[in-house]
């Protein structure tokens, strides 16, 4: 099996998490300044393979779509023509910011890493990771 990469897409910011090559357990992998993206995917996709990418969907709390998917459109645009072998799923990613920072709190991380907007971005896009593995046992 190949690894799966989540993106928590940011106009300055994208968190990356994956999974094991058993896709088993999510991991936060790194968050890289969005404009470097594809120079870092290159540089990842050399050394792993990863058969499937699943990028966050913001949605509002009636269900439709977030505003900021105006930014994530072009971006999944760009990873299709890119990377066409890949494949790419949405997963709702409504609350995982909010997920994500209570999980700094609960594990008592002190409040200047909690300010690591960096740190905030990697664990919402392991969250939108967990929730695609969780949806997707088998």
């Amino acid at each position: 099996m190949a690894r799966i990469l989540a993106f928590d897409y940011g106009v300055k910011r994208t968190g990356i998490a994956v999974t094991d090559e058993l896709q088993i357990i999510a991991s936060g992998l790194t968050t890289v300044e969005t404009k470097q993206l594809f120079s870092f995917l290159n540089d990842y996709l050399k050394n792993e393979n990863v058969e499937l990418f699943i990028v966050g969907e913001p949605k509002q709390m009636n269900a439709s779509v977030s505003e900021s998917e105006q930014f994530i459109i072009p971006f999944i645009e760009k990873l299709k023509l890119t990377y066409p072998k890949i494949p790419i799923k949405r997963i709702d990613e409504r609350f995982t910011s909010k997920i994500a920072f209570q999980s700094m709190i609960d594990t008592r991380l002190k409040k200047k890493y909690r300010q690591k907007k960096e740190l905030l971005d990697e664990i919402s896009a392991t969250i939108i990771l967990q929730t695609f593995l969780e949806k997707n046992e088998k």
